[in-house]
């Protein structure tokens, strides 16, 4: 990894309008991997200002073979340099190298094919019969956006943001997160090669006052954002205050819920790569494993032995690493703080509970499992972002869903059981934006993903995601007109 002197503003790469930097220190060495740019107000200023310029020219008003066009061709210049991506994600935040290729890469190539896809068959403009004659239904590019995406997944919370943007024709500011603030000068440079018109993309990694500016810029019309649920709350209030569109994907502290009925040896190898994903960090972890009381004993020690048997190791971009260090110091001691937090409130340590003794540097955290957990205990109840587990006994099913559904989090969820028609039967009671039965993946990258209560607002990917970022428009026609298209209704 190289350092960096350039920002990318407007489809141009250009000087930073400060002499700030940002050091990009490895999890696992502690040591400064390379140093970048810090983009500063006026690079803000100076981005907003070429997204506006590109909302009145060409690309907006390309059709949508064309737009989709340029989103596959984006898509394929990222599976090109795939490894080059995934090593430079691994070095930036420690993310296993077995994860790195398909969590971190190949998903977001995943996202933008699907809405190079969706647009080609999607309705921009849709013919209707209205109260005095026919109308025509417009959906429109909402505007000049800005996207913060966080440093989990970086590159996957990217094409979250950029390919609904591109799809919609909507020109997108984004500010990767300072600790993962390397790989998106890959990204920038295959939209240099497939030449896509100035303006429509920028990218400016900074801490949270320029994200803070960027949100509030007048000449953004809507934000999408990806965080903390505490960070997410100050953009709604930003946003509300100014009637700005926006895209909330938060938090989650997501509960499985083992059945009386499940094959713990079937179920349980398909949960626990869910529930430590990237290292804990990963907002739809199943991190709250409930289990009925009849057999809370034997799934404990199935889970135990599965966290217990958790490869971790020093280097994460050895493959068969299955958990590394944390993103930063600072995240580390949060995690053990929750650890603390979760012995004096009296839960019970079973496995883990403190840093490798084999791995003096980096910020690592063992996988770590409490059981006799009260639900209402704050392991329980926040999110932790980091490898720590916690079981969770119920009484019958309907104390299960009570105990999943008890909780400020709506994001994600599961479900394992012998008989799928019981599952989704539970699936319809638990109150979060996607959930599994019998399945470890906690999205479908096609479909709407989002969160109910304080887990965000709105919804990304599929024809939801796309619909975030146009505006409709109803165009009210004369009674007696008669259009040379005979499909519009008079």
């Amino acid at each position: 990894m190289e350092s960096k002197d350039l920002l990318y503003v407007g489809g141009e790469w250009a000087r930073p309008s400060t002499t700030a930097t940002i050091d990009i220190i490895s999890p696992w060495t502690e040591e400064v991997l390379a140093t970048v740019p810090e983009a500063g107000e006026a690079d803000v200023d100076a981005a907003v200002a070429a997204a506006r310029e590109a909302l009145a020219g060409p690309y907006p008003r390309l059709t949508a073979d064309e737009r989709a066009e340029y989103i596959a061709k984006l898509s394929q210049g990222i599976g090109a340099r795939a490894q080059e991506f995934a090593e430079t994600i691994t070095a930036e935040n420690g993310s296993p190298a077995g994860w790195s290729l398909l969590g971190q890469v190949f998903s977001a190539t995943m996202i933008l094919d699907g809405y190079a896809n969706l647009i080609r068959s999607f309705p921009f403009e849709e013919p209707r019969a209205g109260a005095l004659g026919p109308v025509l239904v417009r959906k429109e590019p909402v505007g000049v956006s800005a996207g913060i995406v966080p440093w989990n997944v970086p590159l996957f919370e990217i094409a979250c943001k950029l390919g609904p943007a591109l799809a919609a024709g909507s020109p997108i500011v984004i500010k990767p997160s300072p600790e993962t603030a390397a790989d998106w000068y890959l990204l920038a440079e295959i939209i240099d090669q497939i030449e896509l018109p100035k303006g429509m993309v920028s990218f400016l990694p900074a801490g949270r006052e320029i994200g803070e500016y960027l949100v509030r810029h007048r000449g953004v019309d809507k934000v999408t954002f990806t965080g903390s649920t505490a960070a997410g709350r100050k953009v709604a209030a930003i946003c509300g205050e100014q009637l700005k569109r926006v895209t909330l994907e938060l938090g989650g502290k997501s509960a499985a819920i083992i059945l009386d009925d499940a094959d713990l040896g079937a179920h349980l190898p398909l949960l626990m790569p869910s529930a430590l994903m990237n290292n804990g960090q990963a907002c739809v972890a199943q991190t709250r494993i409930l289990a009925p009381r009849a057999r809370y004993d034997e799934v404990v020690d199935a889970v135990a032995d599965a966290v217990r048997n958790t490869s971790v190791g020093g280097d994460p971009t050895d493959p068969t690493v299955a958990v590394g260090p944390l993103v930063a110091e600072r995240q580390r001691d949060r995690v053990m703080g929750y650890i603390d937090k979760g012995r004096t409130e009296g839960a019970k340590l079973v496995v883990g509970g403190g840093r490798p003794a084999d791995l003096p540097k980096g910020w690592f955290v063992e996988p770590t499992l409490f059981v006799d957990v009260d639900n209402k205990m704050t392991i329980a109840q926040e999110e932790i972002f980091g490898p720590v587990l916690a079981v969770i006994p119920y009484d019958d099913q309907d104390d299960a869903v009570r105990i999943a559904n008890d909780s400020d989090y709506g994001l994600s969820g599961s479900v394992w059981t012998t008989d799928v028609e019981r599952g989704i039967d539970v699936a319809r009671q638990v109150r979060t934006g996607t959930y599994g039965v019998n399945a470890m993946a906690t999205m479908d990258i096609h479909q709407p993903f989002g969160g109910f209560k304080a887990s965000g607002l709105g919804r990304e990917f599929g024809p939801e995601g796309l619909t975030a970022f146009l505006e409709t428009k109803t165009i009210v026609l004369p009674g007696d007109y008669h259009p040379p298209d005979p499909t519009l209704p008079l």
